[in-house]
């Protein structure tokens, strides 16, 4: 049987993804969440919260061999960013208030060394320079957590005829999470690449991951990063 005809599929947990064999460039993309500068480097928005911007600094060198790979191979790349109009407009006063309950009293909209935190244009808001987008990938800017609300994300996967999403960023527990929560909803098959994401603790990672692996995978499956390399060289017939 021709390499072509063979099932596509990556080893995963708790089932083979995707579960129909469908994996190519023409039915899945690479989902890159939220690796700003404001989650991922020193006094951003993230290390303001008081949290270890290490954990995000970690997954670094895996999300960028596999948007290496992933991009040599055809596969579409989709970056999100979260971020809100320098108005504010975006923001609720929910979102205002928790983003200052923390001990610097700090928050979306307020100024740091990277420029207002979580603000559109503003350099904390960016892409961190080692995973810059390049002119074919595509750029969501969202103002909360999924990546379905409030965007086009959807209509340019459906445009594209994508079924299937390879995620990885920040945070697991957070805007992985949603994003891929939301995902499922709407039909679409996901993998979390476990050692391409990361949360603030390693207790928020693990619970993010073993959620997911609910119910035989109620909101897709979980894979590490040499998992989808193997399936990529051997879709390539390198194997």
């Amino acid at each position: 049987m021709g390499r072509h005809s063979r099932s596509k599929q990556l080893d995963a947990s708790l089932y083979n993804w995707p579960h129909d064999g469908s994996m190519s460039p023409k039915t899945t993309a690479l989902v890159i969440i939220d690796m700003q500068r404001d989650f991922c480097e020193e006094e951003g928005y993230f290390d303001c919260q008081g949290y270890d911007i290490r954990v995000a600094q970690g997954i670094m060198p895996f999300l960028h061999i596999i948007l290496e790979h992933t991009r040599a191979a055809g596969y579409p790349v989709f970056f999100t960013r979260e971020g809100h109009r320098p108005n504010l407009s975006t923001l609720s006063s929910r979102e205002k208030f928790r983003s200052k309950n923390n001990p610097h009293r700090l928050g979306i909209g307020d100024t740091g060394p990277l420029g207002r935190f979580l603000i559109r244009g503003e350099p904390g808001h960016d892409i961190i320079p080692e995973l810059q987008p390049d002119s074919d990938d595509v750029v969501i800017d969202k103002p909360g957590k999924g990546a379905f609300a409030h965007t086009d994300f959807e209509h340019l996967l459906r445009l594209r005829g994508i079924k299937n999403l390879i995620l990885g960023g920040v945070t697991t527990d957070v805007c992985v999470s949603t994003t891929m929560r939301e995902a499922n909803d709407r039909g679409f098959d996901c993998v979390v690449l476990e050692d391409a994401t990361a949360a603030a603790t390693p207790e928020l990672q693990g619970y993010a991951l073993e959620s997911i692996k609910m119910e035989g995978g109620i909101f897709g499956a979980v894979a590490t990063c040499s998992s989808l390399m193997k399936a990529l060289y051997q879709h390539e017939g390198r194997s």
